[in-house]
């Protein structure tokens, strides 16, 4: 019997794919393992949103795939040659394939599969690494076309699972003994508007679910929130919803949030947080922003720092600009890395000023 080892780059929503993958390949006969060294076939799971987390993957497959079989799956192997960087996998798939790999992994060793076609991956049998946590994926792809992501590249267009079957799968995890759950997706904001629904009207029916469970509801952008913001306010006020909102700004300047063809301006996240802090004492707010988009001038620059001292966010995540293959800003000229991590450095410490206020922490 094979012994298979998952390893797992990314975001929330990669994390769920293999847990759905685990799930599969158990059914099919395999015997999954959570000690790298008890395996002999390895699945990576990849990511490749960053240029830093591409090399932790391209390292890892290449630390094991001269002694061990590896099959690489997930974004990155849509958005570069894995084979060119990986001479030694014994295939790879993308994030359209995870179904069909597991069907096929039984009959061929060299497996390349590559589909346009999304899977539909709700309901499927999943095999959790915390037994008290159900990561539940609502949808594929997003509505969005950010010329920094590359994402869009390999997830594609939206398509929402049914509400239905959503609720569905939350009832069979806290039936199971999930205590938490995660709603997860690119991006949880778009939800259900190619099929005629959206994300207040998911959570409606997710919390007339008995028992004693919280939803944590993943990123949303800013910029489908207000179609319905009173009704996810409304919602969000029901006990088993967390009072955590995660939803990225990226700029605090306006003609970046343009350039990056995000579809939002600052005025309208910055509604959407008063709006959410009032309704709701007590309310967490994520965002995330990106430093040195090749556009970003240093006007620009001050502009997110004035931003994100207005809003004082309990959780900031800053990333570094890097530029990503096939994405439409990775033609632009790009900013010195030593201004962008002075720019970074700087929000950095803003951010841990912020810290300390909003959680009396000491220096």
């Amino acid at each position: 019997m094979d012994k298979v080892f998952i390893k797992t780059f990314g975001c929330q929503s990669n994390y769920g794919d293999s847990e759905t993958l685990a799930g599969l390949l158990y059914n099919k006969g395999f015997q999954i393992v959570n000690d790298l060294n008890e395996a002999n076939l390895v699945i990576v799971n990849s990511c490749g949103v960053k240029g830093i987390t591409q090399n932790r993957v391209l390292s890892f497959v290449n630390s094991i795939s001269k002694t061990k079989k590896v099959y690489v799956g997930g974004c990155l192997t849509s958005m570069i040659n894995i084979e060119k960087y990986c001479k030694d996998i014994t295939g790879h798939f993308n994030t359209n394939s995870i179904i069909k790999f597991s069907d096929i992994l039984k009959e061929k060793e060299k497996i390349k599969i590559y589909s346009r076609e999304k899977e539909s991956r709700i309901l499927k049998p999943v095999i959790r690494k915390d037994q008290e946590l159900a990561i539940i994926n609502i949808s594929q792809g997003c509505l969005n076309n950010c010329s920094f992501c590359s994402t869009k590249l390999s997830r594609g267009i939206l398509k929402s699972y049914e509400v239905k079957d959503i609720v569905k799968a939350v009832e069979d995890a806290v039936n199971s003994g999930c205590k938490k759950v995660y709603l997860s997706s690119q991006d949880n904001g778009c939800y259900g508007l190619d099929i005629g629904t959206n994300l207040p009207s998911l959570l409606k029916e997710i919390v007339k679910i008995p028992g004693n469970f919280e939803v944590r509801v993943g990123m949303g952008n800013p910029r489908f929130l207000p179609r319905f913001l009173d009704e996810l306010i409304e919602v969000y006020k029901n006990d088993k919803v967390m009072k955590f909102l995660h939803i990225p700004i990226q700029s605090g300047s306006n003609k970046i949030l343009k350039e990056m063809k995000r579809g939002n301006t600052v005025e309208d996240f910055i509604k959407i947080i008063k709006v959410f802090r009032k309704e709701i004492p007590g309310m967490s707010i994520a965002t995330d922003i990106i430093i040195g988009y090749p556009t970003e001038t240093e006007e620009d620059f001050q502009e997110t720092l004035k931003l994100i001292d207005d809003i004082k966010p309990e959780v900031l995540n800053i990333s570094k600009y890097g530029k990503r293959l096939g994405t439409f800003a990775a033609g632009l000229k790009q900013l010195p890395s030593q201004e962008i991590k002075r720019r970074s450095l700087i929000l950095t410490k803003k951010y841990k000023e912020i810290r300390k206020i909003l959680f009396n922490l000491a220096d």
